[in-house]
């Protein structure tokens, strides 16, 4: 029996809002990536992430290394987005007014 050697795409899928999540399932690229940084092994990501298959999690590691930069420019753009969208909240919502509006009155 010949051992057939193929090709598999990367268990990854763009959402319509461009988020890259792992297989079929709300875990991101960025999570993965985050957790494999930190030291966290294949096995580990699966069991913080049970929702992951330990298959997707290795192939998603491999994506990652064999395309390093155009993930890491990915993840700058996902952090400059997720920095727009906390001063365009800060913006509408002052913070200081949500904490400053709840007065303590000692009895």
């Amino acid at each position: 029996m010949a051992l057939a050697i193929v090709a598999e795409p990367a268990p990854l899928e763009i959402t319509a809002d461009g988020v890259v999540r792992v297989g079929k399932t709300r875990v991101t690229l960025d999570t993965v990536v985050a957790v494999f940084q930190q030291g966290s092994t294949a096995e580990e990501i699966v069991y913080r992430y049970p929702s992951l298959k330990l298959a997707d999690v290795y192939a998603t590691v491999a994506f990652y290394l064999n395309h390093q930069q155009d993930v890491e420019t990915y993840l700058q753009q996902r952090q400059q987005q997720a920095q727009e969208v906390r001063r365009m909240n800060e913006a509408r919502f002052d913070p200081q007014g949500l904490l400053g509006s709840r007065k303590v009155t000692r009895t």
